[in-house]
């Protein structure tokens, strides 16, 4: 059935929703990923944004429960050149379209999604609006103009966990005890404190494979629950949205800073890098995708990433005699990675889980091992 496409700034494209009837405004992006549109649609940092892939063909080798990344869809909807309804692959047990409408996620396909990525990369990721139901395109691009946006919301409070919960056997555990490791029979367990800012499964069974005992705890924990728990280390995960609409999370992470060593990715890294006293700003269209050129400055080495924001922390707030920045986008020299020269804490934008992408990053879940055993 026939679907609208309509941005902020007027331009419209028509497509076929391949999900059945729906409607959903937030920011639309696009993502450079050839595969791994499961654990794109299951990553809580897409929390309020419209996902567009370039890769021209979507749901080739259907869904499988081992490759969620969370327990849910959070982007509003999904646009794709060519859905195709018949997948091929041992390990998938639904289809694309059975998994977005389990969701109520709207799916679109049919439109030429190379020149609406052109559009954004040119104007800059903006709001949109998709509908079955509504085809009038005034209303549709006036409708777009007035959705609030993302910058200053706080999106996190949106997808953090409610209660604290464990991780073994590769599943949840839910409690307030830590989760027995299932890790490499070190005979060093090293209890982790996680904050789910939007956390991805992934990183939680690293951390596992590692040997740590992982405590997830939600966005809103207090310092003095996290020492409570007297964990070794604490983990600050990715999520969605702008780092400073987020709110009480700066403060806590301020009086963590120096009492257990910290490793913080994506929305974490921001964070940690607010409560050093830097401020962000918002990407023209972000980064989103598994070939992001990453430089490692301590070391000289390349690494190909997987991204996923649309904030980043400007270099040039953060206090140089107490952080050295540490890695840099080779694409736009933005700020990728830093560490605290007095504290043991450190942090990367991308996305060394991987889960989908690359796993050039992978050592930094032992670098903060050594962290935590130093």
């Amino acid at each position: 059935m026939k679907a609208i496409i309509a941005l902020e700034d007027g331009t419209i494209f028509e497509g076929q929703s391949f999900t059945g009837h729906g409607e959903a405004i937030g920011e639309i992006v696009f993502n450079t990923s050839m595969s791994g549109y499961q654990e794109v649609l299951t990553d809580p940092s897409y929390t309020g944004q419209i996902v567009t892939m370039t890769y021209p063909m979507i749901g080739n080798y259907g869904i499988n429960p081992g490759d969620m990344e969370s327990a849910g869809v959070h982007p509003r909807a999904f646009l794709v050149k060519e859905y195709n309804p018949y997948p091929s692959n041992h390990r998938s047990t639904s289809t694309l379209a059975a998994f977005l409408q389990e969701f109520d996620v709207l799916g679109v396909e049919g439109f030429d999604t190379r020149a609406l990525v052109r559009h954004i990369r040119t104007k800059g990721a903006m709001k949109g609006i998709i509908s079955t139901r509504d085809l009038d395109t005034k209303s549709l691009v006036q409708r777009a103009k007035e959705w609030s946006g993302l910058v200053g919301q706080d999106m996190v409070k949106r997808v953090s966990c409610t209660e604290p919960y464990g991780w073994a056997n590769n599943q949840p555990v839910p409690g307030t005890n830590f989760s027995t490791a299932e890790g490499n029979g070190s005979d060093k367990t090293y209890k982790v404190v996680a904050f789910d800012f939007g956390i991805k499964f992934n990183q939680l069974r690293l951390l596992v494979e590692k040997g740590c005992q992982v405590q997830v705890v939600p966005a809103t924990t207090s310092a003095e629950e996290v020492m409570g728990m007297n964990p070794d280390g604490i983990f600050l995960s990715n999520g969605p949205g702008d780092p400073e609409g987020v709110e009480g999370v700066v403060d806590t992470i301020k009086t963590l800073l120096g009492k257990k060593p910290i490793f913080g990715i994506c929305l974490g890294h921001q964070m940690l890098a607010l409560a050093y006293g830097a401020s962000a700003y918002k990407l023209k269209f972000g980064h989103r995708g598994g070939n992001q050129p990453v430089k490692d400055l301590t070391t000289g080495h390349v690494e190909i990433t997987s991204q996923n924001h649309g904030f980043c922390i400007d270099s040039s707030t953060l206090p140089e005699n107490d952080v050295e920045i540490t890695h840099i986008n080779l694409n736009d020299n933005s700020l990728e990675g830093m560490r605290h020269k007095k504290f043991p804490a450190f942090s990367v934008q991308y996305h060394p889980e991987f889960a989908p992408g690359p796993h050039d990053a992978k050592y930094l879940f032992d670098r903060f091992i050594d962290m935590m055993q130093q």
